[in-house]
Order: structure tokens, then sequence, then C-alpha cells
């Protein structure tokens, strides 16, 4: 048995799941939403859309949103600008990052009410803990980029998390940051590592750079990464597997 919500949140549907029966999903829920008060750019009000007015400066914004602006930072240095959230029209836009992140935070809140099985499903960037159980790894499907319905890989994940970037569900909407339009470097990308968050945004630097991106699994600090690319011109794909 398990204990499955579902939260209807960020324009998107975010899933928790844990063996605990008893435990209750509240912060969690409170946490979602606090996220999306601070980060959503359709909000007039959010810290965020107020930092893109120029109405705020980061030093006066909440605690989550400093932390996520300079994770961003890293990661922008890491991909050598193809994830670069101070690039996207409006002004800074961390979406690509945050979902992850929030999903290990709320990931690590249930680890530490005592939950062992965790799976945290937010919009598509996945958080897992321990397994489905002490014996079985949970099973996490990647979407075919062009065929509604398929299933192009299945990974099997303990703990860590993935996140797949792409325009299967929501079309062409991940802009290239240099160029201004719309990214062509792969069709999809999924990444697979330790941190949501930053599999999240390599997933979503991937889209921009293609085969390019290659060479950041190199560096030091995704070593732990793994990723699946389908080219954006074609059917071939690539990948960089860690063991």
């Amino acid at each position: 048995m398990s204990n499955l919500h579902t939260e209807d949140v960020w324009n998107t549907i975010v899933t928790i799941e844990c063996e605990l029966e008893s435990i209750s999903y509240q912060p969690a829920i409170q946490f979602l939403h606090l996220v999306d008060q601070i980060f959503s750019t359709y909000i007039s009000t959010s810290q965020v859309s107020k930092l893109r007015n120029n109405e705020i400066e980061i030093e006066d914004t909440h605690p989550y949103l400093q932390k996520v602006w300079h994770s961003c930072l890293e990661i922008k240095e890491l991909t050598d600008g193809a994830f670069d959230p101070w690039a996207l029209p409006g002004g800074f836009d961390p979406s690509g990052y945050v979902k992850g992140w929030a999903a290990d935070q709320i990931s690590d809140q249930l680890i530490k009410l005592g939950a062992k099985h965790i799976q945290v499903n937010a919009g598509g960037d996945i958080s897992v803990r321990g397994g489905k159980n002490a014996d079985t790894p949970w099973k996490l499907a990647v979407a075919h980029p062009s065929i509604k319905g398929e299933i192009s890989k299945l990974y099997s994940i303990t703990t860590g998390a993935i996140a797949t970037s792409g325009n299967a569900e929501r079309g062409d909407h991940i802009i290239d940051p240099q160029s201004k339009t719309i990214a062509i470097g792969a069709r999809s990308a999924t990444v697979i590592g330790p941190d949501a968050g930053i599999s999240d945004a390599l997933a979503t630097a991937l889209v921009v750079s293609g085969r390019d991106g290659a060479s950041w699994f190199s560096k030091e600090e995704l070593l732990q990464y793994s990723c699946w690319v389908v080219d954006r011109h074609t059917d071939t794909t690539w990948e960089i597997l860690r063991k």
C-alpha cells in the first residue's frame, strides 16, 4: 500500500507518494504553494515577477529565491551558458530548475518525517528515495518525443532524480539564450543524477546545445550524471552512462 496525493499547482500536477499511510502531506502542500507564490512568472505579485520588473533586488527576496538564483548561476557556468535564466524573455525565469529543486525539497522533508520509499513527480521532474520498497527500485518511463502514449526508455532508480525536457508535451517552448529563438539542439533530453534541480536544468540545456553538451559531463561537478538525448532532426539518439 502507498499514500498517494496529487496537487494542482504551478500550472501542472505534482504527485507525492510514500509508503506511510499515516503521514500528513500538508507541510509539502503548503511548501508547493509557497514556491508558486515566490517563483511563478504568471503571478504578478510573486517575487520573481517583481524581480523581473525591477521592483526588488535579489538581496531583498526570500532565502529560497536567493538559493535558486545562485544555483542557476553555477549551472549556467557548467553548461557554458546553454542554461541561462537571465536571457529568457522578460528577464530572470528559473522555471527550468525550480520544479526539480522543489521535488527534492519535498523528498527530503518526507525523509525527516520517517518515510523511506518516496517518489515526487513535479510535472515530469522526478525525485525518488529508497526504491518502491526495500527490494524494488522505482521504474521511471521516458515518453516518446513524437508518438503520444509511447515510451522510449525505462529507467530503474532507487535514489536520485530524472528529468526530461523537449517538445513532447508542450511543443517547442525552450528558448536558446543566445539566439533568442526556439532551441534546436535536441528534440528531447533526459538527465539522471543525484539532484533533481540540476537534472532539470541540464535537460533544458541539452535541448539547446544538443551533442555539443556532451562535454559538460566530463566536468567534475557532473560526473554522477547520465543523459539520453534524441537529435532534433533525425531519429538517432546518443547517451552518456554512469555506473
